[in-house]
C-alpha cells in the first residue's frame, strides 16, 4: 500500500488591520465580528485541505495598549514593548481561534486550532539597534516628546502628515522562529495553528546565551517569510488591502501584476517600484521565500482570496523552475 501524501502547507499572513475596518474604533465586538469574517475566508483553505498556519499583524492593538498605559498615568505599572506584542498574541489569537473553531464545528469538520505565542530571535547587532525608525505609541506634543528623549533615551520624530510626535524603535530583520518545529507538527496534525502574531516577540540572546526580550518591533511579513520556509510551506499568501500588486503606480503606464516569475519580480523590486512604506516589505518577503526554496507565493486582499486561490484573482509569484 502506498503512503498517504501529505497534504500542502499554507502560510496565510494578515495585517493587524484586517481585525479593525476602516472607521471602527477596534471594540471588543468589532474585533469578534472581523475574526468571523477572516475565518469564513480562511475556510476555502481548509475545504481545499490544506495545512494551515496564520499569522498576523498588531499594529493598531499594540498602539491601543499603550494609550492605555499613558492613560493610566503610572497607577499602573508599564509593561514593555516585547510582553504587549505577546499580550496581543494572546488576544487576537483567541478572536482567531474561536472563530476559526465555530467555523469548522459548524462544517463539521474534525480539525483544532491552536495560538502559539511565538519568540522570534534577533540579532543584537543589528543596525536596526542604531538606527531605530519605527513609529509606536500615541502621537505627542513636541515638548512632551523632547521630555521623554532627555529622560526616557527615547528616539522621537515628528509625523510627516502633522500629526504630533512619537516615538521611534528598532525593526530588525528576523532570523529565526523558536517554535518553528512546534508550529509545523501542529500544522502537519492537521490542526489549524495561529503564530508569529505581530511579527512575533523579538528576542536576542544575552552575554550568558539566556533568551531576553528586546524593545523592537519586527516586520510581520519578513518573519511570515522566514516561518514558511522553516516549516517547509508550499505556499506563502500575503492578504492587503488590494487585490494585486501594481507595478508604475500612479503613472500612466500603472497595471497590475497577473503571474511573474521570482526573476521578474527581483527586476521589478530592484527598479524601485515597491516602496519600503508600504508594498516593499511584502515583495521583500516574497522574494525571500522564493529564494530559499519556496514554490509559490500570492498577494491579494481577503475578499478576492477564493477567486485567488483558483488563479483568478490576486497576483501570483512562482520560483525558480
Amino acid at each position: 500500500m502506498s503512503p498517504i501524501p501529505e497534504r500542502p502547507l499554507v502560510l496565510v499572513a494578515m495585517g493587524g488591520h484586517a481585525f479593525i475596518a476602516r472607521g471602527e474604533r477596534g471594540t471588543h465586538e468589532e474585533h469578534a465580528a472581523n475574526a468571523d469574517r477572516i475565518a469564513a475566508l480562511l475556510m476555502t483553505l481548509v475545504e481545499r485541505n490544506y495545512d494551515l498556519v496564520v499569522t498576523h499583524g498588531n499594529g493598531p492593538q499594540v498602539g491601543n495598549l499603550l494609550l492605555q498605559q499613558e492613560a493610566a498615568g503610572g497607577d499602573v505599572p508599564a509593561s514593555p514593548l516585547d510582553v504587549l506584542v505577546a499580550m496581543t498574541e494572546g488576544s487576537l489569537g483567541y478572536y482567531l481561534q474561536q472563530a476559526l473553531l465555530n467555523e469548522l464545528r459548524a462544517k463539521e469538520i474534525r480539525r483544532y486550532v491552536v495560538t502559539a505565542v511565538t519568540q522570534v530571535l534577533v540579532d543584537g547587532d543589528d543596525p536596526a539597534f542604531r538606527d531605530p525608525t519605527k513609529p509606536i505609541g500615541p502621537f505627542l506634543s513636541q515638548e512632551e516628546a523632547e521630555r521623554r528623549r532627555a529622560e526616557l533615551g527615547w528616539k522621537v520624530r515628528e509625523d510627516a502628515a502633522g500629526r504630533g510626535w512619537r516615538r521611534l524603535v528598532p525593526s530588525p530583520r528576523p532570523q529565526r522562529v523558536v517554535q518553528r518545529d512546534m508550529i509545523r507538527e501542529g500544522a502537519r496534525s492537521g490542526h489549524i495553528v495561529v503564530a508569529c502574531g505581530g511579527g512575533g516577540i523579538p528576542i536576542i540572546r544575552d552575554a550568558g546565551d539566556r533568551f531576553v526580550g528586546i524593545e523592537a518591533v519586527i516586520d510581520k511579513d519578513l518573519t511570515s517569510s522566514v516561518l514558511a520556509s522553516n516549516i517547509g510551506a508550499t505556499l506563502l499568501i500575503i492578504l492587503t488591502d488590494v487585490p494585486q500588486v501594481l507595478v508604475h503606480f500612479g503613472k500612466p503606464e500603472q497595471r497590475p501584476i497577473g503571474a511573474v516569475t521570482l526573476e521578474e519580480i527581483e527586476r521589478y523590486h530592484a527598479d524601485g517600484h515597491f516602496p519600503a512604506g508600504s508594498m516593499g516589505p511584502k515583495i521583500e518577503a516574497v522574494i525571500q521565500f522564493l529564494r530559499s526554496g519556496g514554490s509559490r507565493a500570492l498577494i491579494t486582499n481577503p475578499d478576492s482570496l477564493p477567486e485567488a486561490i483558483e488563479g483568478r484573482a490576486g497576483s501570483h509569484f512562482i520560483g525558480r523552475i
